[in-house]
Parts: structure tokens; sequence; C-alpha cells
């Protein structure tokens, strides 16, 4: 029974340290994997991180697309027990470059064994999810938003929000600029719920939005419907900006897509359900 939990509870750690950027990717920081996988000292972990590197070159993937430097600036006592703030080196990780590491780290700790099974399924289920079509994409990700969604409106009721239609609408102002009654007139769909007529770019960016908005109620301990629906706004837009930055085309402008609840009837045709 104990062995079990040992090699239980990990997944659901690294399922709580998981990230996601604003192309809706999934990301770890190696600071925060470290300790999972039972590692003390920055210095020996980073050498795991090394041999990783190594194998991902060899296996003719591009390092840099699975392990991005980036760094951390942490508070820390000065002589004077005065706090000051320095950088520290850390990772974002891809799943496959976190399954190189477990793959090369100390197969004598169990939290390694768990990792390995962990990531290999997670770096699998990704590359199922890059050979489907577009269509099937799409229904994953509306599967993913609606599921998180609830999540967040969860969170939104526990910290005071009552009123969901301003709080869901403040995140549509603030990632699309506009509320969503205006964005189903834009973009000429009528009643349809607007993640419905989505396609898969427009979903990711959605799925962001909604996530992170989720984590940023949760760490900042929001309290009251005000604050709530004003934190979602911020999220909005600072997706938005996001996208701006790197040339992405504004939500609003993406082509809508046949609704997939059409998509939905023909799979389960399909798969006489």
């Amino acid at each position: 029974m104990n062995d079990l939990l040992i090699l239980n509870s990990p997944h659901k750690n690294f399922e709580g340290i998981k990230k996601i950027d604003e192309f809706g990717v999934e990301y770890w920081e190696a600071r925060e994997l470290m300790p999972l996988l039972e590692y003390t000292d920055w210095r020996n972990f980073k050498g795991v991180i090394l041999k990783a590197q190594e194998a991902c070159r060899g296996s003719k993937q591009i390092v840099k697309n699975h392990f991005v430097d980036i760094s951390k600036m942490i508070k820390i006592a000065s002589g004077t027990l005065k706090e000051a703030i320095r950088s520290i080196p850390d990772f974002k990780l891809s799943r496959y470059a976190c399954y190189l590491i477990a793959q090369n780290g100390d197969s004598s700790k169990i939290p390694i064994a768990a990792a390995q099974t962990y990531f290999a399924i997670q770096t699998r289920r990704q590359e199922i999810f890059q050979q489907l079509d577009e269509g099937e994409q799409r229904l994953f990700l509306r599967g993913k938003v609606k599921t998180h969604n609830k999540e967040l409106n969860a969170t939104a009721y526990s910290v005071g929000v009552k009123n969901f239609g301003k709080f869901n609408n403040a995140g549509y102002l603030g990632l699309y600029g506009m509320n969503k009654s205006s964005v189903q007139q834009k973009k000429r769909i009528g009643k349809d719920d607007v993640l419905d007529r989505a396609g898969s770019t427009e979903l990711a960016a959605n799925l962001f939005r909604i996530t992170q908005t989720d984590e940023k109620l949760k760490r900042e301990k929001v309290k009251g419907e005000g604050k709530a629906v004003f934190t979602h706004l911020i999220v909005g837009e600072k997706v938005r900006e996001s996208i701006k930055d790197i040339g992405g085309t504004m939500p609003e402008d993406l082509p809508t897509e046949p609704n997939i609840k059409k998509l939905e009837q023909v799979k389960r045709k399909q798969l006489n359900v």
C-alpha cells in the first residue's frame, strides 16, 4: 500500500507544477521539478539536465526547443538581515525534456521511476495529438476548455463571484477587446457559443486565459466579485498582449469553424455511440 502511494503521489505533483504558456503549450520549470525527483543540490541536478540535453541531440531534436534557459529572481537575506534579490538559473522544460531528465536521473530513486512512467505517457499523448487533424485537435482542446472553465467557475464562486455573466465577459473583453456578444456579431455566428466556433489556435488562447486566471485567483487569494472580475480582465489583456508581441492574429480576427457540436455528432456516428 505504501509503495502504491509513493508511486501515485508524484503524478499529482507533476500535474500541480505544470504550467501552460500563451500558446497553450504545457511546460515545467526545472527548479520546481528538482525536489520531486529527490534532488536537493542544483549542481547535481544540472548534471542530469546536461545528460538529458545530450540525449536530446542524439535523437536529432533541437535542444533549445525543449530546454529553454530562463532565470528567476529570488529573495535572500543579506548580512544585515535585509532582503536582497538575485537571479538564479532555471530551465523551461517540455514534456520530452522532462522525460529525458527522468531517463538520465538516479534510477535508485523511487520518484525517478514514477517520473519515467508519467512523462513517457505524457510524451506519447503529445505525439498522438500532433498527428490529429484540425477537427480532432478542436475536439480535444474544446474538451480541455470546458473542463478548466468549470474549475475556474468553481474557484470564482469560492472567492465571491455571483454574477458569472459579468465575470466571464471580463475574460472575453480582455482577450478579444470586446464582450462576448460583440465577438459573436463580429464573427457573424449568431447565438452560437464563441468557443464552439473557434479553431484550435483560438481555443488554445482561451485555454491559457482560463487556466492562468484560475491560478492567479488562487495564488493571490483574491476575495470579492469586483476583484475577481478585474483579475479575469487583466489576465485576458496579458494574453492578448502576448499574441500581439509575437505578431499573431488577434482572436477576434481568426476565422470561424463549423459548430463543434456537428463535429461531435459525426464522431459519435463513426464510433456508433
